[in-house]
């Protein structure tokens, strides 16, 4: 078996050194359990097992990115349409030794003002500072660490953005879950967060946009959260990464952060990334903003885990994407177009529809129930199709069999077309249950009470098409 096959097939290799035994943390050995830990949850790249296919003629040197002349990609959580060329343009110019050898700053100061001002409202001040990270990733445990002792539960969604739950078990924490439904309307409901507080509560965690449904909290529900937040001395970790792009020109979106004219938001840590709104997910910038106190604490963690700061070069591209004046017009216009192409192919497919209309970011939701297989059956039989999705199982119990997460964020047309020529097709043969079985093998070698959830569904409806035809 080559290196290659070998690193993406640790999903379904057996631990063989004895050492680990006696070594694993506690709190590695929570997410290894965890069914939201990495190789746990099914993501298309266990359909080249599952379809038999090499990994080298998928992946050339050591790159995890699908080739776009080959494959549409739908599944990996970055913008298609790409890095504005001002961005490009200004990294090439600061590619230079004086940028290379000394260390970098936490953010140079044009960059830390303009990300307060235009991304989260607000100005630097005696009550508002913003420090750098690399990515939204890094802020999440940066927050997480500063504020987490062993025991101490933190509130996230179901289902949500995936590593929100690993990033709390290793932080030692314990995560608890709200469910996002139709009775909510796939938003967070402060009177629901309320009665899941505890005297371990120590963080709320509000992604919005949410991922994976991009639908956004209305400005009465953020102010109730905060208050409620308040009273009980709780940190509100507010991700708003995928808040660039407006789908619907009805919706409005209203940060945490910048509500401070309507209340105190001293309790609010704010984070975003240019990786998502703005095409750049392998610069690794990312940004972290709120109370001074709280910035410095989260900064003395981010000190203490990885001591250096982000790349120079790439804030000096973050800089020339956020005062871009044309990118996010233009991609935003490429976007909608995507959406309502993708919103029309559902219509005319049966058995798969939209539980909610997103309103911002590029991401959406399509329940796939209605064609009796699962998500994770479909996602093998587009896979072979060289079409990337991700199934729901890693965003949580909620849809865990019955959603399908789509970015529909490519420029390239082609990707749009080979979804529309696809699916049905896709979904005819996995109706077959050619692929039930290697699926049912992939999660019986997990050991978590989600994939043993998983299994039974999975086995119920291969009975029930059996029983149709």
């Amino acid at each position: 078996m080559s290196q290659k096959r070998f690193v993406l097939g640790w999903q379904s290799e057996s631990e063989t050194l004895p050492l680990l035994k006696r070594t694993k943390s506690g709190k590695l050995d929570s997410v290894t359990r965890s069914p939201h830990g990495m190789w746990n949850y099914m993501t298309y790249r266990d359909a080249i097992n599952i379809l038999g296919m090499d990994p080298s003629r998928i992946y050339t040197d050591g790159r995890i990115d699908l080739d776009p002349e080959q494959w549409a990609d739908f599944g990996w959580m970055l913008c298609h349409c790409g890095p504005p060329q001002s961005a490009v343009r200004e990294m090439k110019k600061r590619t230079l030794p004086s940028n290379i050898n000394p260390y970098s700053p936490d953010l140079i100061d044009p960059l830390r003002d303009l990300c307060a001002e235009s991304v989260f409202k607000r100005k630097r001040g005696g009550d508002f500072e913003v420090i750098g990270t690399e990515g939204a990733q890094a802020a999440i445990s940066y927050v997480l660490n500063s504020f987490t002792d062993p025991g101490d539960e933190v509130i996230i969604t179901d289902p949500g953005y995936f590593h929100f739950e690993s990033a709390i078990l290793m932080a030692g924490g314990i995560p608890v879950k709200t469910t996002l439904d139709t009775d909510n309307g796939f938003r967070i409901d402060p009177l629901e967060i309320e009665k899941l507080l505890s005297e371990k509560t120590k963080i709320i965690i509000v992604c919005d946009p949410i991922n994976p449904f991009g639908t956004v909290q209305k400005k009465e529900e953020l102010l109730l959260l905060i208050e409620i937040a308040r009273d009980n001395d709780i940190i509100i970790m507010n991700d708003i990464t995928h808040n660039t792009h407006r789908i619907d020109p009805r919706s409005e979106h209203f940060p945490m952060s910048s509500l401070c004219k309507d209340t105190n938001t001293d309790n609010v840590v704010s984070i975003y990334s240019v990786s998502h709104g703005y095409g750049m997910a392998a610069v690794r910038i990312g940004f972290l903003a709120g109370h001074p106190d709280i910035m410095k604490a989260c900064l003395t963690a981010k000190v203490s885990m990885t001591r250096l700061n982000t790349n120079l070069i790439a804030q000096y591209g973050a800089l020339a994407a956020l005062r871009d004046e044309y990118y996010i017009a233009e991609t935003e216009e490429i976007i909608r177009k995507n959406y309502h192409f993708i919103k029309d192919v559902v219509a005319r497919t049966r058995g798969i529809e939209i539980p909610v209309e997103p309103s911002y970011g590029f991401s959406m939701v399509i329940d796939v129930s209605g064609t009796g297989v699962t998500a994770q059956e479909l996602t093998v039989s587009l896979f072979k199709r060289n079409i990337a999705v991700y199934p729901g199982d890693g965003l949580g119990d909620s849809g865990a069999t019955d959603y399908v997460r789509l970015n529909f964020s490519h420029s390239d047309q082609r990707a749009l077309k080979r979804f529309e020529d696809s699916i049905g097709k896709a979904i005819e043969e996995a109706q077959t249950g050619i692929y039930t079985e290697s699926v049912i093998r992939f999660f019986e070698q997990k050991q978590n009470e989600r994939a043993r959830w998983i299994l039974r569904e999975l086995k119920n409806r291969a009975k029930d098409r059996q029983a149709a035809y």
